[in-house]
This record gives structure tokens, C-alpha cells and sequence, in this order.
């Protein structure tokens, strides 16, 4: 899909549909003012007739107007002016996309509105763009395309009122197509099966866009390789898989020569191909929706995409512990005792609590990298979508400003956190009469204590966790990934590059 920036006399843009914004009683934005006046009063001889309210997200199509270039409106209701905000906006647009595709549009202008209180032009631009984008995704990997489908917006064009605002607008638009490629990337990634997705596949997935970008490299460390090292937590999970794991590192680095001193960002991402639990099998039902576990690798894969494709001034690191976790006769047992890479032992009483064991070793060994900072992402525990829900991820870490930066990170990506208490209180329940901690600390406090176990392999650098179960997939119908956490990673990053948003 292709983005532009335009302004200019709006009256005479030529385009297929122009899409203009209606506030509530109803008040026509500002550049539907420039159109009404272009074309002699329709617009307002429209809305006297009542044809639209200005409600949120409804939409009206008219044609042929008097004097203007476009060939045909689409009226966009905003709802009330003093009420509009990010969440409004994206609700009303999503209805603009719909509409459109319902008329067979596939090349638009959206003359943007005022910015909504809690958006500025850039956020505004950016917003459009990975929501234009998103609204595109289509499955097809296995099955083929709907011959009914309707064609899809294949062009947008975003107009501004001011020409001076030209160089943040097209760096929003920039910023939200790159945003938007790696949250697609991410989508594919989870949707795939997992006798498609498998740690392998994963693998070679990394080594492709090493391939793409020059400023990417790319290491896999086989299950020799993580032996030798001594990863013996993660190797337990998948010694009941027929599928080898694979350790999956990439690294980026487009930092200036003043800067290649400094400390990378580290992301990593749990990357369970398929989780059937294991001996602690999981129940039957919605199973298939366990291909989603690597739904954190996945978005370390788009947040590397991101990177690369705005050549971030920045050194990054992604790393992603791969494998499945089946119920095989050499699969951990309850009871079993492993050693992980950091020389800790860890009792496995449940072992469909395994995202922790492949983590555990990741979060030791990133310490090679003396990181700046590390954040994990996985789908970690139903627990956390009993305490929060399906909307925003989970957030743990004991650094306050740190804490303060990803919120203010997810806010601005409209991907957002919420902060969940680590406080040492709940290391007791990971203790273990025959181990140096347990893999599980009980029904209480599920998310957070496995938040706790993984911060005792955190200890060496700044770092935090996200618990995307929740938030990494839609359930039910619509079915499907969505693609987060890379807006609030590609946010984060993009301001740990120093660049304004």
C-alpha cells in the first residue's frame, strides 16, 4: 500500500473519493468548510436535509459535487469535537476503511481534522497510516483468496492544511508504514501453523532478512550449541518435541561512530511454536490457538523490521529461544529437577509453565551483550488476561522511570501497559524443598510470579516484561494476531533513538 502528503487547494485534488471529517449537531471540520464554500453550500445543504449527524463512525457518500475535483465525498462522523480522542478517531476511521472497501475504492485522500486532544500531527499522520495498513491484512498463506472479496484501498493519500508541516507529516507517514510492515510480518508469523511455524521455520525466517537488510546480522545456535553452553532449562522443553530448537540471535546496528560505544537495547521473545503443555497437557478445547505461543518471538521479528526499515540510529539486539513443548516420552516430567545456564536448578511442577525455562536461559545469556536495557515478551500466563483483560499487556519491573517510559511509550503507540506489582513478597512462592526455585508459585498471583522467576535471571541489567497473552491474539471470530506488541516496541526504540514524535 502506498502513502502520500499532500496540500494544496483541495477543491481542485482529483481523486476517486475524498474523505472529509463531520463533528457532532452536526459541524463540518475544517477542510469540509474549504469544500462547502468551494462548492456553493452542498456539504451544508447535506447535513440540513439530515443526511449526517456527525455521529461517530458514520459515513455518507455523495457524488458529483458543484466546482470540486473529487469524485465522490465521504462525510466521516467525528462525533462531539471536545470529545475526540485517539480512541474515537480510530473508531471512526476503521468505519472510512469499511466504507470504502464496500464502494470498491482503492484510491482515497483523507483531508485530515484538527488533531484530536491527546494526538498531534504526527501521531495523527502515524495513526492513519498503520491503520490504513492494517486494515489491509489478509491471510492467504493456506488458503485461497476469497474470489468474492472486495478490492482493497490500494493508494491513500493524507492532506494537510499547512505546507510548512510537510517534513513531520512525511516522517509520520514513514515512521507508520515501517510500523506497519513489521506488525505485519508479526500477524503472519502467529498466524501460520505450527506444522508450518516450527522453530526451523523461524529460523530461516531470521536468516531471510538478514539477507534484506545490510545492516542486520543474524546467528542460530543449535541444540549442540545451547549443550555446550550449558542451556539446560530450555533444552528440557524441548527434548519432547521432534522439532530441534533453535536460538535464534539478530543483531542491527545503525548507530553513528560517536555512538558505537554504547549499550544496545535487547529484545527478547519467547518463541513456542506449539504448546500442548506437555505432560501437563491443556485441555482440548481452543488448543489450536497454542501455535500463538511464540506470539513474543514473533514481535521481536517485526520490531527488527521496524528497525531496519527506518534505520534507526540505534544498536539492537533481538533474541528468540525457540521450540514446542509436546508430550513426548523424553518430555519433562513433574517433579524433574534441570539446571539453567545461570547454574540455578529449577523444580518443574507444572510443565506447561515452560515459556519461564526457555526465557530463564535467553535472560543469562543476553548478559554477554552488557545491554542498556532488556525487555521479554511472551505469552506468558492466562493469569494475566484473568487480571487484566484482553486490552492492554502486562508491564513488570521493579525500575519506576523505566516503567514510566514504556507506559508513556505504549500510550503514544495506542498499544498500552499496565504496570503490575514485583515486589519481593512473592518470591517465597517459588520456593522449593528440592531445587533452587520452583517453575510455578501457585494460583495466587500467577502472572506475577512468573514475573518474579524471571526476574531472578534479570538481576545484571536494566529490565522489564510484558505479558502479551491477552493482547497477542483475537479469540472466538474474528480469529487472528494482532501484531502487538511491535507499536509500543517501534515506539520505544524510536524514541531511544532520539527522534521526536
Amino acid at each position: 500500500m502506498e502513502f502520500k502528503i499532500k496540500h494544496g487547494d483541495l477543491a481542485k485534488a482529483k481523486t476517486p473519493c475524498l474523505i472529509l471529517g463531520v463533528y457532532a449537531k452536526p459541524k463540518l471540520s475544517g477542510p469540509a468548510e474549504v469544500i462547502d464554500k468551494a462548492s456553493g453550500g452542498a456539504l451544508s445543504a447535506l447535513l440540513q436535509r439530515g443526511d449526517m449527524t456527525g455521529s461517530r463512525a458514520s459515513c455518507v457518500v455523495a457524488y458529483d459535487l458543484p466546482d470540486i475535483a473529487a469524485e465522490r465525498i465521504l462525510l466521516l462522523g467525528l462525533g462531539k469535537r471536545k470529545e475526540l480522542d485517539r480512541s474515537g478517531f480510530d473508531k471512526a476511521f476503521a468505519a472510512a476503511l469499511a466504507r470504502l472497501s464496500e464502494i470498491s475504492v482503492t484510491d482515497a485522500l483523507f483531508a485530515l481534522p484538527k488533531p484530536p486532544k491527546d494526538m498531534n500531527l504526527y501521531k495523527l499522520v502515524r495513526q492513519t497510516v498503520m491503520q490504513a495498513a492494517q486494515a489491509n491484512y489478509r491471510y492467504e498463506h493456506t488458503k485461497e483468496p476469497a474470489k468474492d472479496a472486495p478490492p482493497q484501498l490500494q493508494n491513500l493519500s493524507i492532506w494537510i492544511a499547512n505546507k510548512d508541516q510537510d517534513a513531520v507529516a512525511t516522517r509520520a507517514a514513514t515512521h507508520g508504514k515501517a510500523i506497519a510492515d513489521g506488525i505485519e510480518l508479526t500477524r503472519d508469523l502467529g498466524n501460520l501453523p505450527g506444522n508450518i511455524c516450527t522453530p526451523s521455520y523461524l529460523a530461516e525466517q531470521a536468516t531471510a532478512l538478514g539477507e534484506r537488510y545490510a545492516a542486520l546480522s543474524v546467528e542460530v545456535l543449535e541444540e549442540a550449541d545451547m549443550e555446550e553452553l550449558g542451556m539446560g532449562a530450555l533444552l528440557s522443553v524441548s527434548r519432547g518435541s521432534r522439532e530441534p530448537a533453535k536460538f535464534i540471535i539478530m543483531r542491527y546496528s545503525c548507530a553513528p561512530i560517536s555512538q558505537q560505544d554504547n549499550k544496545p537495547v535487547v529484545l527478547v521473545g519467547k518463541g513456542l511454536t506449539f504448546d500442548a503443555g506437555g505432560i501437563s497437557i491443556k485441555p482440548s478445547e481452543a488448543m489450536d490457538e497454542m501455535k500463538y505461543d511464540m506470539a513474543g518471538g514473533a514481535s521481536v521479528f517485526g520490531a527488527m523490521v521496524a528497525a531496519c526499515e527506518l534505520q534507526l540510529p540505534i544498536d539492537l539486539i533481538g533474541v528468540v529461544p525457540s521450540s514446542e513443548n509436546l508430550p513426548d516420552g523424553a518430555a519433562n516430567k513433574p517433579g524433574d529437577i534441570v539446571k539453567s545456564l545461570s547454574g540455578q536448578t529449577i523444580e518443574i511442577l507444572n510443565t506447561d509453565a515452560e515459556g519461564r525455562l526457555i526465557l530463564c536461559d535467553a535472560l543469562t545469556y543476553v548478559e554477554r551483550f552488557d545491554p542498556a536495557l532488556v525487555v521479554d515478551m511472551a505469552t506468558l500466563t492466562g493469569a494475566c488476561i484473568v487480571a487484566l483483560g484482553r486490552h492492554p499487556s502486562g508491564l513488570f519491573t521493579a525500575d519506576d522511570e523505566l516503567a514510566t517510559e514504556i507506559s508513556a511509550a505504549g500510550e503514544t503507540a495506542g498499544d498500552r501497559v499496565w504496570r503490575l506489582p514485583l515486589w519481593d513478597d512473592y518470591q517465597q512462592q517459588l520456593d522449593s524443598n528440592f531445587a533452587d526455585m520452583a517453575n510455578i508459585g501457585g494460583r495466587d498471583a500467577g502472572a506475577i510470579t512468573a514475573a518474579a522467576f524471571l526476574s531472578r535471571y534479570a538481576k545484571k541489567y536494566p529490565w522489564a516484561h510484558l505479558d502479551i497473552a491477552g493482547t497477542a491474539w483475537l479469540t472466538g471470530k474474528p480469529k487472528g494476531a494482532t501484531g502487538r506488541p511491535v507499536a509500543l516496541l517501534s515506539e520505544l526504540l524510536i524514541r531511544r533513538a532520539g527522534i521526536e514524535t
